[in-house]
């Protein structure tokens, strides 16, 4: 039978017909990472036990060919972990930049290795090196000001922010003071003062915008009499808070030679010249030595000098002594003036001397007292309250705590006192304290960042 010729199809025709499969792609090639990358923002780091907000350290993590996000970071190792264990390391963060915190276990140090790992398996490694404090008295309430151990004179500038002195450098510090950790910036005006030795800054106090400091005015430790501890100077503020800026505006390195002068004319009554004397150390009961600084009530030009030495009388239970400059802001205006003194208060702190002296805007007065002699927490301390006026009797608000490393020395400013919760901020030197355990007084550290001061809130009444 003939078929059909609409049945017939050509050949080609038929097999273009014919689907074509594609064949599978070649597998691409692995993708090629890099070995990742860790850095510290600082490769020192200190803590203290059972302490609330420690320093933290930044991390910053990188990979060729990966996210950052795809990157973990975690401590691997620690030299002793009585001080910090691997799992006392937290990193918080995802991204390129990470934040390292530690809770510390023990006092001593530690070396804490840190891991990052990236894609494809590969890591790479860091070493922070960390020192943990003893736990203080009071831990949530306190923080470390960081850079320095040695603070001894502070003033509020504003916005949650303190400017704090140093008596073993020239160099003034803006902290927050609300956090632990390094200033956000410094100081040092020892060029255009023309010293070259510590001022032994000690003692601070703000009017509107201008703070005067003040050197100790006395000898060093060994006795010798050392010019650039005679120092007084200005600073200008602009700004307020983190954006604190200062400037210099005046000096004046006459009013220990002052002082002498008006004690000497006055009968030796406080035995200036002999505590002033060459070979005479600067805090025995007799010495002299500032440690105070604060204007008197409703004035803008009359400041007290608190003096940590001499007591008066110059024995074990002396009451303490402030002297009134009458023109006091006139003196850093380079024109030669000399200071003029008003009558001295005699002021009973139950054998105590003036560590710092602190108005506020109400008039009221707070007075930081300790001994003459304690470089730390060997002897008492305590905080006072008075009106400012020659005659009234300070009330003792409470003891301030002796338990713990640092002498009570400092304090930024005041509440209102009678306010219901009223709390003050006090600083402490711990120059003098081993915080390590390791017999090293903090202000011989190496580190810059081991080295800390405390500030602590204490609430009043």
């Amino acid at each position: 039978m003939l078929l059909s010729p609409r049945r017939l199809l050509p050949l080609a025709v038929a097999v273009a017909a014919v689907p074509v499969l594609a064949l599978p792609a070649a597998p691409s090639a692995a993708a090629s990472y890099g070995t990742p990358t860790i850095t510290f923002s600082a490769g020192y780091l200190s803590g203290a036990v059972g302490a609330t907000g420690d320093p933290t350290v930044g991390v910053t993590v990188a990979q060729s060919g990966a996210p950052a996000s795809a990157l973990t970071v975690a401590a691997s190792a620690s030299t002793k972990a009585s001080v910090a264990r691997t799992g006392d390391v937290t990193v918080t963060g995802g991204g390129a930049a990470r934040t390292l915190a530690v809770a510390a276990q023990g006092v001593g140090y530690t070396d804490l290795t840190v891991k990052v790992t990236g894609l494809g398996g590969k890591t790479a490694t860091r070493t922070l090196h960390y020192a943990a404090s003893a736990a203080v008295r009071n831990s949530a309430a306190s923080r470390y000001l960081t850079g320095s151990s040695d603070a001894s004179a502070a003033v509020d500038a504003g916005g949650g922010y303190v400017l704090v002195g140093d008596d073993e450098s020239n160099t003034l510090r803006l902290y927050d003071r609300n956090n632990s950790g390094a200033p956000v910036r410094s100081w040092d005006f020892s060029s255009v003062l023309g010293v070259s030795k510590e001022i032994d800054i000690e003692a601070a106090a703000r009017v509107g915008d201008t703070i005067y400091w003040t050197g100790s005015l006395g000898n060093n430790k060994d006795g010798k009499v050392k010019p650039d501890r005679h120092t007084l100077f200005t600073t200008r503020v602009t700004g307020s808070g983190a954006d604190t800026q200062l400037s210099l505006t005046g000096s004046y390195q006459g009013l220990r030679d002052d002082l002498i002068a008006w004690d000497s004319a006055h009968g030796d009554r406080y035995g200036f010249a002999a505590g002033a004397a060459e070979g005479q150390a600067p805090k025995q009961v007799d010495g002299f030595n500032v440690e105070g600084l604060e204007f008197a009530p409703g004035s803008s030009s009359t400041a007290y000098v608190g003096f940590r030495a001499p007591l008066t009388p110059a024995v074990t239970g002396g009451r303490a002594l402030l002297v009134p400059v009458t023109n006091f802001s006139s003196l850093f205006d380079g024109s030669g003036t000399h200071a003029t003194i008003g009558e001295p208060i005699e002021l009973d702190l139950g054998g105590l001397s003036v560590r710092d002296v602190r108005r506020n805007a109400l008039g009221q007065y707070v007075i930081v007292a300790g001994s003459w002699a304690a470089e730390d927490n060997s002897a008492p301390y305590a905080l006072y309250r008075w009106d400012g006026r020659p005659g009234s009797k300070p009330v003792k608000l409470l003891d301030l705590p002796t338990s713990d490393a640092g002498a009570w020395e400092a304090a930024p400013d005041l509440p209102d006192l009678d306010a219901p919760g009223a709390r003050v901020q006090l600083i402490t030197d711990n120059g003098s304290a081993d915080l390590y355990g390791d017999g090293t007084d903090a202000k011989d550290l190496t580190h810059p960042e081991w080295k800390k001061s405390r500030s602590t809130w204490f609430t009043l009444g």
